[in-house]
Order: structure tokens, then C-alpha cells, then sequence
């Protein structure tokens, strides 16, 4: 018998429905669990039970299940659980974009303040830019939400930043994958035309986009570099098209520019 169907419970049998949604439930009560200890620093068996509705008894497998991983542990206050070590060797599995993201979030908090506009950090997923942090302005109080969004590479500055820079073959898969959809009559869908924009990119180091991903919206970006000097991410700031217009722009280039420079020297650039 596995963990998972441990936690569960005893005595059902497998291959059935209700084991599969037993153990979905089992899987959802434990990362809640982990939630908590995140949140509280530590907690008792009682407190975990009491937060997410289950007995004593079954707040106590779930525990037992995720301290046998290694994912939490009991401290000397009183036997109370907190996270654990396991924690650390799965966070060390993830891409180091998330430690780009933490490091570029005071550059980019400093940028919105300073442009009065929404500033995002992207990387390529697949054959998509995904902005993986975001600053708002006071003008951006009621700006959308583009953290774990998916968007053309096409269509968005970040996105044209991310494709200029990349190798060859990958730029020629992507596009051949993803070919190049027209989202607003102002999106690019001609390859040779991409391409030559790419080349002007490439050649400034900077990018915009002119309502080509929705209406109304025009952004401008910069790439960010690790230590190596390659391309690992963008830096964005866009807003309403008739505020953040082409002139406005052109004002605020030079602060884009510095800000993915400062985030770029944050991860060991020192071009």
C-alpha cells in the first residue's frame, strides 16, 4: 500500500472511483497541510485538524505521511510540526527563474513607481513568454493580473525580446510550432517580417509592441542576462495605449533599459 493510499484510508479497494477521489482528496488535505506550516511557521495536530476539518486522526496521517518524506518534521515546542528539509531539495529542482524573480521584484517594484505603469518579468515556456512577476503603479491598481498567463512570443514585447535572442534552430521550431496568429489587425503574422524586426531588436537591444495582443495596449521590453551574458528573461512596462502611446515610450527607454540592466547585474552580468 502506497502513502497516498494510506493517508486515504484503510480497507477500500483499489482501482475503484472513490479511491481516486479519496486520494485527490488526500493530496489536496496534505498541500494544504504544508500551506499551513508555511504560513504559522509550526503547528500542533489538533490546530492542523481544526483548519481543515478532519479529525485528529486523520490531521495525524497526513503528517505522518509528509514527515516520512521529509517534507515536515516535529520541533521540541511541544511536539509541534513545522516544514522540513524535504522542502529545500524540492525547491532546489525548480528553474532558477524563480530566484530571477525574486531578485528583479525591487528593480521592478522601483520601475513602476517611477513610470506610473505595470511592469512584468517574462521567460520562455514552450513556445510561449510567461511573466512570472509583476509591479503595479498607482495608475495600475485595477491592471490585469498577467502572472502565469501564457502569451504569444509574437505579439508581445517581452515575447519578441525572448525570440531575438534565442538560438536559431529553437526561434525556427517555436515558430514553427506556434506559427503566428493574428490577434489584432496590428499583429505581426508574416515571417519575413518577424524576422526582420527580430534583427532590429537584436541589433537595439530593445523592443515594443503596438496593440498587437489586444487593443488598447502597447508595451515596450528589454532583455535580462544571467551571468553568462545569455538572455534568460525580459523586462516589460506597458499601459493604455493612449498614455503609454509611442512617445511615452520613447521618454521611458532609458529607464526600461536600466532596470533589465540592474536585474541583469543582480544575476552576475558584469557586461
Amino acid at each position: 500500500m502506497s502513502n497516498g493510499e494510506h493517508v486515504a484510508g484503510r480497507g477500500r479497494s483499489a482501482g475503484r472511483g472513490g479511491d481516486s477521489q479519496g486520494g485527490v482528496q488526500s493530496v489536496d488535505r496534505a498541500i494544504t497541510v504544508l500551506e499551513i506550516l508555511a504560513r504559522e511557521g509550526h503547528a500542533g495536530v489538533s490546530e492542523v485538524a481544526a483548519e481543515i476539518g478532519v479529525h485528529k486522526s486523520t490531521a495525524f496521517r497526513l503528517l505522518a505521511a509528509l514527515e516520512e518524506r521529509d517534507l515536515v518534521e516535529q520541533n521540541t515546542d511541544r511536539g509541534k510540526y513545522q516544514l522540513a528539509f524535504g522542502i529545500l531539495r524540492l525547491a532546489s529542482a525548480i528553474p532558477g527563474r524563480i530566484d530571477m524573480a525574486r531578485q528583479a521584484q525591487p528593480v521592478m517594484d522601483a520601475l513602476a513607481q517611477q513610470l506610473d505603469e505595470t511592469i512584468n518579468l517574462a521567460v520562455v515556456r514552450d513556445r510561449y513568454a510567461v511573466n512570472v512577476q509583476q509591479a503595479y503603479s498607482s495608475a495600475a491598481v485595477a491592471s490585469q493580473n498577467w502572472v502565469g498567463q501564457l502569451t504569444p512570443l509574437h505579439a508581445t514585447s517581452s515575447g519578441k525580446v525572448l525570440l531575438a535572442f534565442m538560438p536559431e534552430e529553437q526561434r525556427d521550431a517555436i515558430l514553427d510550432k506556434a506559427g503566428l496568429p493574428r490577434l489584432t489587425d496590428n499583429t505581426i503574422t508574416s515571417r519575413r517580417a518577424l524576422l526582420d524586426q527580430l534583427a532590429e531588436i537584436r541589433e537595439a537591444g530593445f523592443a515594443t509592441a503596438s496593440e498587437e495582443l489586444e487593443i488598447g495596449l502597447n508595451a515596450s521590453a528589454a532583455p535580462v542576462r544571467d551571468h553568462t551574458g545569455t538572455v534568460v528573461g525580459a523586462v516589460s512596462a506597458s499601459g493604455p495605449a493612449y498614455r503609454f502611446d509611442r512617445k511615452r515610450i520613447e521618454e521611458t527607454e532609458a529607464d526600461v533599459r536600466q532596470a533589465a540592466l540592474e536585474i541583469s547585474q543582480r544575476l552576475g552580468w558584469l557586461g
